[in-house]
């Protein structure tokens, strides 16, 4: 088992799916801070002044004037605001890692395709058939005296 490890790790697997997290957890920052600092600002503002990271229900009934008095009090809360944040945040990374995966898939090289075979017609049923063929696969005609 400790042979097998050597090898993958050798083969560069481990280091390359290093390098994915880290360049994903520092994506994942610049993701949250454009959400929380560009995003959700202007649409707060076009929905009368809404801070979407202070909307929270709290369930033991009382009425507190931010999450952190909630927390304070030992109220369970539920925010709201932060999972709305979070579902966007979401989105832009899943859209994006879409545009990746869809770019990196133009750019790779066609799988190479058979090369085409010599074909003719069946002369009973007309059929395109290979050339090499000694029985047509339509009408199961015997081929092998007609050889074109």
């Amino acid at each position: 088992m400790w042979k097998e490890f050597r090898e993958f790790a050798a083969r560069g697997n481990v280091i390359d799916l290093a390098v994915g997290v880290i360049i994903g957890a520092a994506f994942g920052k610049i993701v949250t801070s454009f959400v929380n600092d560009v995003v959700m600002p202007p649409i707060g503002m076009l929905l009368g002044r809404v801070d979407f990271r202070s909307l929270f229900i709290a369930l033991n009934g009382q009425t507190y004037a931010s999450i952190a008095d909630a927390q304070k009090a030992g109220a369970p809360t539920i925010n709201y605001g932060v999972f709305l944040n979070t579902i966007l945040e979401f989105l832009i990374i899943a859209f994006v890692v879409f545009l990746l995966v869809r770019q990196i898939n133009r750019l790779k090289e066609p799988p190479p395709t058979a090369p085409e075979q010599p074909v003719r017609d069946c002369p009973y049923c007309v059929s395109r058939i290979p050339a090499a063929a000694r029985r047509c696969p339509h009408c199961t005609s015997d081929l092998g005296a007609t050889r074109a």
